[in-house]
């Protein structure tokens, strides 16, 4: 799962040493307390409360599943590149899923997506069995020596096309999917046992759902459970893939918010929603809903993510329109907690190519109307919009957010310009 909350390495850099400094005098693992700390601030106020999964995630050392480069942001809640143009995800999600999932000692788990295996790291603690594949040769043969080295006994790596399953060893109790098709492999669901769960991420490139399927007299029956954002399924799922993107004309789903996931207080369309809910208001500045997020403690996360096509070779520059409002505003402990919003761009295999971070409110305003340019990196293909608080505390509310192109490359014919431009 991609998210850009990896940004300022620096103001990371100073919590670590922060937390060093501190456990040390007590004599304790840093890595240990630092991971403890994520699940106490991060995992259990976003809602996670099944106790054998705190004590898996408090368990699981994330930082033997991230590259050397990134293991000093091992224990912050945010995706990491691991290479292959995969990420490993961010430890809500994971703990979320898992969760979801239901695991019990007696199951036996299909993983469609091994990574790093981290995510099935975690489940060996409380499965019987982990059968895991990966269709990135590098990453599922590292995986394998990673688990073997840290002794995870039950897990089991196959390197493959996740899209077929793995029928040798069906039928499975439970199958998480940690990549994105566009539909449920058939193959996925004969091999899942009757009255097993599955939980995967289906949808378009970047407009995701996040559901929970129950097997019922041979059928499934399904459960959404949150709008997402994770790297799509290769292999024949992408082959099958009807549904393309059109990262030439880019455009925000739901920017007004009117529009609410099922019957829930979220918004569809944006993920990773953070201590934050959509409300309605009769002083809403467009329609009849806003999205507020509510904060306060210093540096803890509240934001909602949404993830689009955005194609740097032939758009240079867009514009990013918003009302907003606060109320009691304050910086957090470093400079980038703050409200506003960033832009993450991502390139090739979905590698960063820039980032902005814009807005610096502070105190009680009325609702007001904000336009920022932002120019696009060349080797954009794609970006992720956050708003919100970002670590600040107090209240912040959003209202009908767009983003339009407003220059274009010189490459880019006049012809061409004119009929995409909006």
């Amino acid at each position: 799962m991609l998210s850009p909350i990896r940004s300022l390495e620096r103001t990371v850099l100073a919590v670590l040493v922060w937390v060093v400094s501190s456990v040390s005098l007590l004599g304790a693992d840093p890595l240990t307390e630092a991971r403890h700390q994520l699940v106490a601030r991060e995992l259990i106020p976003a809602g996670i409360n099944n106790p054998l999964v705190i004590a898996a995630m408090r368990k699981t050392p994330r930082h033997e599943f991230v590259p050397p480069a990134k293991r000093k942001l091992a224990y912050f809640d945010m995706a990491l590149p691991i290479g292959g143009g995969q990420t490993i995800s961010p430890p809500y999600i994971v703990a979320f899923m898992t969760e979801q999932l239901d695991p019990q000692p007696t199951d036996r788990v299909l993983e469609i997506g091994t990574g790093s295996g981290y995510q099935a790291a975690v489940l060996s603690e409380l499965v019987r069995h982990v059968y895991s594949i990966e269709i990135v040769e590098s990453l599922g043969r590292k995986a394998r020596t990673r688990l073997k080295r840290l002794r995870y006994k039950n897990v089991h790596i196959k390197i493959g096309d996740g899209y077929e399953g793995w029928p040798e060893h069906a039928p499975f109790d439970k199958v998480i999917v940690t990549c994105s098709p566009e539909k449920v492999p058939q193959q996925l669901i004969e091999q899942l046992a009757e009255g097993g769960s599955l939980v995967v991420p289906v949808g378009e490139r970047f407009q995701q759902q996040l559901w929970k399927f129950t097997k019922v007299d041979g059928k499934l029956k399904r459960e959404s459970l949150q709008t997402t954002f994770f790297v799509p399924m290769t292999g024949r799922a992408e082959e099958l893939r009807q549904i393309l993107p059109d990262s030439k004309n880019p455009a925000l789903v739901n920017g007004s918010f009117e529009e609410l996931l099922d019957e829930s207080s979220l918004p569809r369309g944006w993920y990773y929603v953070r201590l934050g809910q959509v409300e309605a208001t009769p002083d809403a500045p467009v329609e009849d809903r806003v999205m507020k997020f509510a904060n306060s403690t210093a540096g803890r996360n509240a934001h909602a993510m949404q993830a689009l096509g955005l194609d740097g070779r032939h758009i240079q520059e867009i514009a990013i329109s918003y009302w907003i409002r606060g109320n009691r505003l304050q910086a957090g402990r470093f400079a980038h907690e703050r409200p506003g919003f960033i832009i993450e761009f991502y390139g090739h295999n979905r590698a960063p190519v820039g980032f902005e971070q814009r807005g610096n409110g502070s105190g009680s305003f009325a609702w007001k109307q904000e336009s920022e340019r932002v120019q696009v990196p060349t080797a954009a293909r794609a970006a992720v919009i956050g708003i919100g608080l970002f670590g600040a505390t107090g209240e912040v509310w959003w209202d009908d957010m767009q983003i339009k192109p407003t220059g274009f490359r010189p490459s880019t014919s006049t012809k061409a310009r004119a009929v995409d431009q909006p």
